[in-house]
């Protein structure tokens, strides 16, 4: 694993919000201040990672690094779905060259239906954009550590 320090303190840092149907990304500004929603990537349970679309928006955005969702068990330990997000940040480091980090992601896909529901809206209908938000929660709370 990499730890937050080795990614650089400056430039745009991506987030990424694995999960089995959709994989939220967000995006932080160049001063690694704030994050923002940037897309949902759709994944098909058991088909490979859609590293092709991941590159595409790494080309627009041009990060730094990437931090990953970490999912943890509700003790704070890794179990199974934490051995295979520790493999996809793996993959992407060695096709991408980028600097990867972890963020434990508990409880940010529940913040961002807050958020949602804030706005007297619901999940239906907003699917997509619960996960990029979730990516841009889990973001923005590596941001706030770090600083």
């Amino acid at each position: 694993m990499v730890h937050s320090e080795a990614l650089p303190s400056v430039g745009r840092v991506m987030g990424i919000d694995w999960g089995e149907r959709r994989i939220g990304l967000a995006i932080s500004d160049s001063s690694q201040t704030t994050a923002h929603p940037l897309a949902t990537l759709g994944r098909r349970a058991g088909k490979r990672f859609p590293m092709k679309q991941l590159r595409t928006h790494l080309e627009i955005t041009k990060p730094v690094g990437i931090v990953i969702g970490l999912p943890l068990t509700d003790e704070g330990t890794e179990d199974e779905r934490s051995r295979v997000v520790r493999d996809l940040g793996a993959m992407i480091s060695e096709k991408t060259h980028l600097p990867i980090a972890y963020r434990d992601e508990r409880m940010t896909t529940a913040r961002a239906l807050a958020t949602i529901r804030e706005f007297g809206e619901t999940a239906r209908g907003h699917r997509k954009d619960l996960d990029q938000m979730a990516a841009a929660v889990m973001l923005q709370s590596f941001l706030d550590v770090r600083r």
